[in-house]
């Protein structure tokens, strides 16, 4: 096998190698340098890779890499993409890595471009003839935006293993839970008219204080019916973000838009929760004489759980000596679950860093993170127990 770079040689590369991911074509990109790196790098270390172009978006690709056979084994799985940077407001060139302070400073270093690195450094000093299970490194596209990568995987069924490691930034701890996510869009359509007279229009902002009334009502509705005492927020949340309608005070409002999220516990879902707000808005058209419309913003992403008593949690909890918790972001955990994977979030850096403007990553988190990573190569790969199989 060809010798790797070193550990801050990679890490300077991915970071330098632009893939950014956003809703706004003017700042989206392809990831492909990365995924050619990555692919570059672990065949040289025996991995078989597989390139995978999403459905339709040839530029964005997905990377499966394998090692080793059997039915069950590990993924050790992070996204390619970061979100777009304020240049004005970084202190050094976000696309070089820069060391000062000890930590690692460039856009991605913690989030998540970094734990690749750490990943592959430690791989170079293990023995991976002697895999008894497969070890799978899963490297996908666009999570900050569709997460169109891992729905991607989901599509395809692939990959396969039994356990499987997010490497997000968590600062080291075990992440068991996190709520999902919806965006949607309320559009209401009325007649505008001049304000002088009430009859020759129907206001949308009188039926938006309808529809918003309604949605407070459901809103606590939620609050008294739902808790998971795991959360800090115990309870699914819906926040009004945003609103707009009308263009003067003496005209009657014939457009107004509400964007709203909802963020639920594990155990509930989405669609169903969709369906009972579209179930609350034919009355309110009726009695307001306009037409109501619901829209997603974006696709929902699910809520994420694996249970506090599964293997790998245990095993993590034990490498970190941290006990397993929540989080208020989301991840792609929900998709590697439903491929059948227990799974987890644990990775170097703290969100607090990422999507900010001079992103690190600490020194004092690579060597921790090596350490979870050969702990559970060694378990899950190299040494599976009859238990784990």
């Amino acid at each position: 096998m060809s010798s790797l770079p070193s550990l801050l040689s990679m890490m300077s590369q991915l970071i330098a190698t632009p893939s950014i991911s956003c809703s706004q074509a003017s700042w989206d990109q392809s990831n492909k340098g990365v995924i050619l790196l990555l692919e570059n790098w672990l065949s040289s270390q025996g991995f078989q890779c597989e390139v995978m172009p999403l459905p339709g978006q040839p530029d964005k690709m997905n990377l499966i890499a394998t090692i080793g056979q059997g039915a069950g084994g590990l993924v050790l799985s992070g996204h390619t993409d970061t979100v777009p940077y304020d240049d004005d407001r970084w202190q050094s060139d976000p696309f070089k890595l820069e060391e000062r302070d000890n930590k690692l400073y460039g856009l991605g270093t913690c989030d998540m471009k970094g734990f690749f690195a750490i990943v592959l450094d430690t791989l170079r000093d293990m023995d991976l003839s002697k895999l008894k299970q497969p070890l799978i490194i899963l490297a996908t596209a666009d999570e900050e935006s569709s997460m169109d990568g891992a729905r991607a995987l989901v599509e395809a069924g692939r990959p396969k293993a039994r356990y499987a490691l997010i490497g997000e930034p968590t600062s080291l701890t075990p992440i068991h839970a996190h709520k999902g996510i919806m965006m949607e869009k309320v559009r209401i359509t009325g007649k505008a008219g001049h304000s002088s007279n009430p009859g020759l229009g129907n206001n949308a902002l009188d039926a938006m204080h309808s529809v918003m009334s309604e949605l407070m009502v459901y809103r606590h509705g939620l609050k008294e019916k739902y808790r998971d005492a795991n959360f800090v927020i115990d309870y699914p949340t819906m926040n009004f973000g945003c609103i707009h309608g009308g263009d003067n005070p003496n005209r009657i409002c014939g457009r107004c838009e509400l964007e709203f999220d909802i963020r639920a516990l594990p155990g509930m879902s989405n669609e169903s929760l969709y369906q009972e707000i579209r179930n609350l808005l034919p009355a309110i058209e009726r009695q307001t004489n306009t037409q109501i419309e619901l829209h997603h913003l974006f696709a929902d992403v699910p809520s994420f759980s694996t249970a506090k008593e599964s293997d790998i949690i245990k095993a993590c909890e034990r490498l970190t000596q941290k006990e397993a918790t929540t989080v208020a972001f989301a991840t792609e955990g929900p998709f590697l679950n439903q491929l059948g994977m227990e799974t987890l979030i644990l990775g170097p850096g703290s969100i607090d860093q990422a999507h900010q403007p001079n992103e690190f990553m600490a020194l004092d988190q690579i060597v921790p993170m090596q350490h979870v990573i050969k702990g559970l190569v060694e378990r899950y790969c190299l040494t599976p127990s009859t238990e784990n199989k």
